[in-house]
């Protein structure tokens, strides 16, 4: 079984630098409250920044202690999440989105993000691939809405989800892609009226997409997903991420 492939930004060059003081800022933080922080003794500061500068090799082996039990615990979660989309599909699909064959033997899990300008372009590559192999992929849609930088894609995830609840999810997506530099509340409510959705109904909606969001995020946190598009695959030739460049590859392995 193919394993995640992760990325971690190489940092160590700065690591003793950042330790001193984090660890300071803990020794200073446990070791007085809030109230006394401001009575620290100058004595007691410069005890601790010695004990600091005689034995930084310490600090450092507990960050990297910490590191390597958070990429066990990331490495745990992606595994599992390997099996379920082995053995039990249905618990990784959850309710989200799918299109494509349902009798397909692959199954593909995209994280994305509808402001995201790469995702608009593995989005045209995405549809051709459905078109071309209609019988061998079944593609599952994960919300991950980059909202530090992605100001509208919580909004237009918000207003997908609720054209979903009319059946209407896919035809909703794809218009949001084409128009992804006009997204806001104009467009989300102009797609719904083009697409002739109960108004009523898609406006109570958008007040209900919350928690259905919120679990695709938290799913991609779990995972150490970090940015989109993202893609997971499950097939008879090869289990676990991809990039989209490959999928065809696999598709054209796949019997």
């Amino acid at each position: 079984m193919g394993t995640f492939l992760y990325c971690f930004s190489s940092l160590f060059q700065y690591l003793r630098i950042w330790a001193v003081i984090s660890l300071l800022v803990l020794v200073v933080t446990w070791s007085f409250p809030a109230q006394a922080a401001s009575r620290i003794e100058p004595q007691l500061e410069q005890q601790v920044l010695q004990i600091i500068r005689e034995h930084p090799e310490a600090i450092i082996e507990s960050v990297q202690a910490y590191q390597q039990q958070q990429q066990q615990k990331i490495k745990q979660e992606q595994q599992g999440f390997l099996q379920d989309l082995k053995t039990n599909p249905q618990t990784v699909i959850g309710k989200s989105p799918t299109t494509g064959s349902t009798k397909s033997k692959t199954l593909l899990i995209e994280f994305s993000d509808f402001q995201c300008p790469y995702c608009a372009e593995a989005h045209k590559t995405l549809k051709e691939l459905l078109v071309k192999y209609p019988d061998k992929i079944r593609l599952v849609y994960k919300n991950l809405p980059l909202t530090s930088i992605h100001a509208e894609a919580l909004p237009a995830a918000t207003a997908a989800w609720a054209a979903y609840q009319q059946g209407k999810f896919w035809e909703y997506h794809d218009a949001l892609f084409a128009n992804q530099k006009q997204l806001g509340q104009a467009l989300y409510l102009d797609i719904a009226k083009k697409l002739k959705l109960d108004l009523g109904k898609f406006k109570r909606d958008l007040t209900l997409a919350t928690p259905a969001i919120t679990k695709d995020i938290q799913l991609a946190e779990k995972l150490a997903v970090s940015g989109t598009p993202f893609f997971v695959i499950n097939s008879p030739t090869f289990s676990g991420v991809v990039q989209l460049v490959d999928i065809e590859s696999i598709l054209t392995n796949t019997k």
